[in-house]
């Protein structure tokens, strides 16, 4: 039965990771469910061969911190582009209160279940966040209702389970008497559990006397609203992608560059912005070019790393991974160097380029806003000796279905992913400072499986390639 589910789900191995409601029941079912069948009642008979079998293949399995990091997942994209959350456990990524049509309509719609919803709820509730504990755990018991008396062998969790941490939540939310409606009904199912019960008579007192008490709940109270975290206030404008502006000063062109190198087949530029200068060059690799570039990093990935003032840190789980690509790795990053330098007409050679980055966003993968920049002189950055990142050139290897977006946040614009399309910008101004305008995010990708490639290049060797103005503040 339970291989029955997993089968009709699955049919088509790209669509279970592209739709990240389907990805985050995958890992769900692979950490909790599978497990919950293995020793169900149902499987004594071949009790021993399953545990021997599943004991095989346990360390290849997703583990908790997966299944947090999927469910963290989920409330990011619902916390960036105001998605419903009972229109994502019905699989729709319809935007709360929008008569707009959804951002993301999957080929195969796949709704979450009561216990799906539940273990997101029970995540943000173990980590005290209790906006989202309560959404996801309304929408757990509002399903548990539903097939109240039914029985699940893959359901870890029950409607008591749910309204047990669902009126904790409002108790800790300051919604005493929601708590209060919430426990009575627990008890009516399990009335002799004496934890709940004395619940009950501390939310009945609390009420009675009209004070909130000391401790948990006091100084709390429940609002509608998201707590959005800065970054995802910063983001939620711009990452549901916005019409691109057609100024009069921007446009498309031919590129050359003054490189032999561009002449037969010159670049295909387009403006996106002048001030952060942004331009983007579409069909920049190929097909063939962007697999091999994947093909060549998918070993070597791991988590990412992010510039934290004087430090690096990697970055929150699940995020992102990358890899590092030397141009000896293969002709065809030899030969995206060799692009990249007549493009940007600045010197690539060591030690004034990094090695070539390539970064795979996970379930939900984003990246908080940052500068390419360095914005202090003890930076890591500055080991290389070359001083600090003049431009980036970021590749787009893949295409997403919806999300993704590049956000620059000061300038209040964002750009789609255009497949195999490249990115260019400069960091720093040409007196050197770097240029706060390019404060810019990866917008969580809702819906697929994005790939880029960046280039970071340095301020040393370009002193004649990019020279200073004659205006100081230039």
């Amino acid at each position: 039965r339970f291989y029955e589910k997993v089968q009709a789900l699955h049919q088509d191995a790209e669509v279970s990771v592209d739709n990240p409601l389907l990805a985050f029941s995958l890992i769900k079912r692979l950490h909790s469910d599978w497990p919950n069948v293995i020793y169900s009642e149902e499987a004594t008979e071949n009790i021993q061969a399953l545990h021997a079998s599943f004991k095989e293949v346990e360390q290849e399995l997703p583990g908790a911190e997966d299944l947090a990091g999927a469910a963290q997942a989920l409330m990011r994209l619902q916390d960036v582009y105001a998605l419903s959350v009972k229109g994502m456990a019905n699989g729709i990524f319809q935007q709360t209160g929008a008569s707009r049509p959804p951002l993301y309509s999957p080929g195969r719609r796949v709704s979450l279940s009561a216990d799906d919803c539940f273990h997101v709820g029970k995540v943000a509730y173990d980590t005290g966040d209790y906006y989202h504990s309560i959404a996801w755990l309304e929408e757990a018991v509002s399903l548990f209702r539903l097939s109240y008396g039914s029985w699940n062998p893959e359901d870890r969790s029950s409607l008591e389970d749910a309204l047990d941490h669902l009126a904790f939540s409002y108790f800790m939310a300051g919604n005493i008497s929601h708590a209060l409606n919430l426990s009575k009904e627990f008890l009516h199912y399990d009335p002799s559990n004496q934890r709940v019960v004395k619940n009950v008579a501390k939310y009945e007192k609390l009420l009675e006397t009209g004070t909130m008490g000391s401790g948990a709940g006091r100084r709390v109270s429940w609002s509608p609203t998201p707590p959005l975290s800065p970054s995802h206030a910063l983001l939620g404008p711009l990452c549901p992608q916005p019409a691109l502006e057609h100024l009069p000063h921007l446009g498309c062109s031919y590129e050359t560059n003054g490189s032999p190198y561009l002449l037969l087949q010159p670049a295909k530029k387009e403006i996106v912005r002048i001030r952060p200068y942004v331009a983007l060059y579409h069909d920049f690799v190929n097909d063939a070019e962007a697999e091999t570039i994947k093909g060549l990093a998918g070993p070597w990935l791991q988590r990412s790393v992010v510039a934290s003032g004087e430090k690096q840190q990697k970055a929150e789980y699940r995020i992102s991974k990358s890899a590092w690509l030397k141009d000896t790795a293969d002709p065809v990053v030899r030969t995206l160097e060799q692009r990249i330098a007549a493009v940007t007409g600045l010197d690539l050679r060591p030690p004034y380029a990094e090695y070539l980055q390539v970064v795979n966003y996970g379930l939900g993968g984003h990246y908080e806003p940052h500068f390419d920049h360095a914005t202090s002189r003890k930076s890591p950055l500055y080991r290389m000796k070359s001083g600090n990142r003049i431009a980036t050139l970021m590749i787009y290897l893949s295409t997403v279905e919806a999300g993704g977006s590049t956000a620059f946040i000061h300038a209040n614009f964002s750009v789609p992913v255009v497949k195999n399309a490249a990115l260019f910008w400069w960091n720093l101004r040409r007196n050197g400072d770097g240029d706060g305008d390019t404060l810019h995010a990866g917008c969580p990708v809702l819906a697929g499986d994005k790939w880029v490639a960046n280039k970071w290049i340095h301020e040393y060797g370009q002193e004649f390639r990019r020279p200073c103005s004659t205006d100081p503040q230039d």
